[in-house]
């Protein structure tokens, strides 16, 4: 069974080929997360730069938008739980 990581520089998921972090990657990743969101929030932010870079190292004109990448690595994080 392939892990739920990415596919550098593709950003995909090994596992589904989604763009990553999939569903299945958000959920691990909160899971191994779940006492210190501040420190996923970190690797994320740091994941985040590298794939900015690699994506448009790899498509300069046709990659996603820095506030979809935001949101891809990052948005999904700061929800708050109620």
């Amino acid at each position: 069974m392939t892990a739920h990581t990415p596919l550098r520089p593709l950003w995909l998921c090994r596992a589904c080929a989604a763009p990553w972090p999939c569903g299945s990657a958000r959920v691990t990743l909160l899971r191994e997360h779940a006492q210190d969101r501040v420190a996923l929030l970190v690797y994320l932010g740091g994941l985040l730069h590298g794939a900015a870079d690699e994506l448009h190292t790899f498509n300069p004109h046709g990659g996603p938008e820095p506030g979809q990448l935001c949101d891809r690595f990052l948005g999904w994080a700061l929800i708050q739980r109620t």
